[in-house]
């Protein structure tokens, strides 16, 4: 009879160590705060360099939906230059305004309507 009172001694403690690790207090671990998570930060063109300026001419007036953010990502320049960029190839008519509003410009290509 011996043996089954060890395997119960075993198992009372095993619970009142999980009970005493789920309380709060002094005796539980403290929390560890996880440091954030950190976006990579975008490092995008200021100014045109001859490659991306052929690439602006040849790929955007084909894209359905023109917008700053949408220049921005493909050719990875900053807003201001997507913006400027945008008012180039409207100006010489590659590109059809949608909705022009001073938050977001909206363009989309020039077809023969």
């Amino acid at each position: 009879m011996a043996p089954k009172a060890q395997g119960k001694d075993k198992l009372n403690k095993a619970a009142a160590s999980a009970q005493s690790a789920s309380k709060g207090g002094k005796s539980a671990k403290k929390k560890k705060w996880s440091k954030g998570k950190v976006k990579e930060k975008a490092n995008n063109l200021v100014l045109f360099d001859q490659d991306t300026y052929e690439k602006l001419y040849k790929e955007a007036p084909k894209y359905k939906l023109i917008t700053p953010s949408v220049l921005s990502e493909r050719l990875r320049i900053n807003g201001s230059l997507a913006r400027q960029a945008i008012k180039e190839l409207n100006a010489k008519n590659e590109i059809r305004a949608v909705s022009v509003h001073s938050s977001q410009l909206i363009y989309t290509r020039a077809t023969n309507v």
